[in-house]
């Protein structure tokens, strides 16, 4: 029986589990829950002053209006991060890695941006497709392109975390192999070869947390354009 390297991207399932549902529900166990007592520990003090000091920056160009949405985007922050950063533990299953999960993200919450601007202020809403002072020939051709820019802008969020992950793992199992593969034959080249590894690793630490910040920064770009 062969294996591809793309079978580690697959939904499977365990005594009937499937590893997707177990995946999304584990990362709420990680963090710690407020406690009432007047202080707080170390812990809680530093997780608290992480989610204010991302709220802060996030929010930043937004009005007081898009300031409601803090609750919503710092959760998914979080919830993106966790499961990007497990999904590079071994024997791990990585959910951000689906294309279907990442786009039940990111189409209600866009759609939810567009309801937002077409409630509040219809006309401004609209006045995105078609630029201030295009000539008359040109006014269908904008409105065609960019009705569908704004309808491919939840595909190119899933489609980017997507993207990002499933490259960084096969990157990650790709010389991984390698090394392996390497290490009877010529012990000189597979060192090198791990030490490349241990780098791409690093850097693939950096990429699960960015991309779940860029996740949350572009839906924030497209609340403040309909608001």
């Amino acid at each position: 029986m062969s294996v591809s390297f793309f079978d580690q991207f697959m939904s499977t399932t365990y005594l009937g589990i499937p590893l997707i549902a177990l995946a999304l529900t584990f990362p709420s166990i990680l963090y710690p829950t407020m406690t009432t007592r007047w202080l707080n520990n170390r812990l809680l003090t530093l997780q608290g002053a992480f989610i204010n000091r991302f709220i802060h920056q996030l929010l930043l160009p937004l009005n007081v209006n898009g300031h409601k949405w803090a609750t919503l985007l710092a959760s998914l922050m979080l919830f993106l991060i966790s499961l990007n950063m497990l999904g590079l533990l071994p024997y791990t299953f990585t959910p951000t890695a689906q294309l279907s999960l990442n786009l039940g993200f990111a189409v209600p919450l866009w759609l939810a941006t567009v309801i937002i601007g077409m409630r509040n202020q219809p006309n401004h809403a609209l006045g995105h497709l078609l630029p201030e002072g295009t000539p008359n020939l040109l006014i269908p051709m904008l409105i065609i392109i960019e009705t569908i820019s704004l309808f491919i802008r939840p595909l190119a969020l899933g489609v980017r975390l997507t993207a990002n992950l499933t490259a960084g793992h096969l990157l990650i199992q790709l010389i991984s192999t390698a090394a392996f593969v390497l290490l009877p034959l010529m012990p000189a080249v597979a060192i090198l070869t791990a030490t490349v590894l241990v780098l791409l690793t690093l850097l693939e630490v950096a990429v699960a947390m960015i991309q779940a910040y860029v996740f949350v920064l572009l839906l924030t770009l497209y609340l403040q354009e309909n608001i």
